[in-house]
């Protein structure tokens, strides 16, 4: 099983960007923890970050290519206006579930609409990084529970 992990905007910063709101850990620490965690459960995960948007809904189409079977996407501040990513979600039969370290929903008035959240399986806000786990885990019972059924 493939998955992509994708991270938007300034996300590369993480560890000295506001740390009081998205904490201390780096980017790379936590795709390292991602990595072995998808390891340990069979999958090959491939990492990608950008601040540019069109890399980003290229990669998403390039997902879709390569045969991935889940994104986990924390679009950072495209989440809010992004209809070109949202366009790229809905264009690919890969399913996306959208993770964002804080609570959007308790942030600015201006965070609490989601642009992409109706082409996402789900969106995970305000766990740190342990939403990345989470919408892995997601994406784990889903896999098993179709290999179940058929």
């Amino acid at each position: 099983m493939n998955m992509l992990l994708l991270n938007g905007p300034n996300l590369n910063r993480l560890g000295k960007r506001e740390p009081h709101i998205y904490g201390n850990e780096t980017l790379e620490m936590i795709e390292n923890r991602l990595k072995s965690l998808a390891s340990q459960h069979g999958f090959d995960l491939q990492c990608f970050q950008s601040n540019h948007e069109g890399e980003l809904v290229d990669r998403i189409h390039l997902a879709e290519d390569e045969g991935c079977d889940g994104i986990i996407l924390n679009p950072g501040a495209f989440t809010h206006y992004s209809y070109a990513i949202r366009d790229a979600i809905a264009s690919v039969a890969v399913p996306v579930i959208e993770v964002h370290l804080s609570n959007i929903h308790k942030r600015e008035e201006f965070r609490h609409t989601s642009v992409l959240a109706a082409e996402c399986e789900g969106q995970i806000a305000g766990f740190g990084s342990y939403g990345y786990e989470m919408a892995f885990y997601s994406f784990l019972h889903r896999f098993k529970r179709g290999m179940e059924n058929g």
